[in-house]
């Protein structure tokens, strides 16, 4: 039987825990309470390298099962890129108005979608589903946890765009298979989110799909179950 290989002792490196301050706190909550997807209110201007780097660094720190980090970030700004992915955005939309029941379709019809030409800047957030090998820790039984780790990296995208006063529309009426066309996206990368970023002027002080009468938010109350499907209790009740 051979020797057993020396292991070097694990040394973690820690930081503090605890809550952060009262300040850092509410900045944390109003990035989240504030974020809109946002469609045909961008601005212009141009976004600083600098700003957009510490968006994707912020993207990049999302958790990950296994630490697979399966995420690509396709930054474009050719206008000419934005233009025939906003084509297989017409021609998506056209199909889905006809999906909804017809005393549904001019709403939809009425609804701006999608900022793509507008926002100078667009990004594709993709997934290398074979990025942690055959066998990825945590994610055995589970195989979808790096499309779902991908989706993190999209939420902290969003809110540190927020912070840093920027807008961020999600495409997602799109043709997969068009846009990886499109952007040269070679399989078996699967394209998760479709962002469109820019500055705005303003943010819509609730979602505007909620303004506009489409849909309103469920009460947290009738989401909330404890220690079983369905079950009500305490936090229920405090929710009312």
């Amino acid at each position: 039987m051979p020797d057993a290989i020396d292991q070097p002792e694990f040394q973690p490196r820690l930081t503090m825990s605890g809550p952060f301050t009262d300040a850092e706190r509410e900045a944390v909550y109003r990035a989240i309470y504030s974020r809109r997807d946002v469609r045909g209110q961008f601005l212009p201007d141009a976004i600083g390298d600098d700003v957009l780097l510490r968006m994707l660094d912020a993207a990049h720190h999302a958790p990950s099962v296994g630490f697979m980090q399966p995420w690509n970030f396709l930054v474009i700004r050719d206008a000419e890129r934005k233009r025939q992915v906003a084509e297989i955005f017409a021609r998506a939309n056209d199909e889905a108005a006809s999906m909804f029941p017809k005393d549904r379709q001019d709403a939809y019809r009425a609804l701006k979608l999608e900022g793509i030409t507008s926002a100078p800047v667009n990004i594709c957030v993709t997934c290398d589903r074979t990025r942690g090998g055959p066998v990825v820790l945590g994610a055995t039984h589970m195989p979808d946890m790096d499309l779902f780790s991908t989706v993190c990296a999209v939420q902290n995208l969003w809110l540190a765009a927020r912070a840093e006063g920027l807008g961020v529309g999600w495409v997602s009426i799109l043709k997969e298979s068009d846009v990886k066309a499109v952007l040269g996206i070679p399989e078996p990368i699967r394209l998760v989110a479709y962002l469109c970023v820019g500055r705005v002027e303003n943010f819509f002080a609730s979602p505007e799909l909620e303004q506009r009468g489409w849909r309103k938010r469920i009460p947290l109350a009738d989401l909330v179950f404890e220690d079983g499907w369905n079950a009500k209790g305490k936090l229920s009740g405090e929710l009312r």
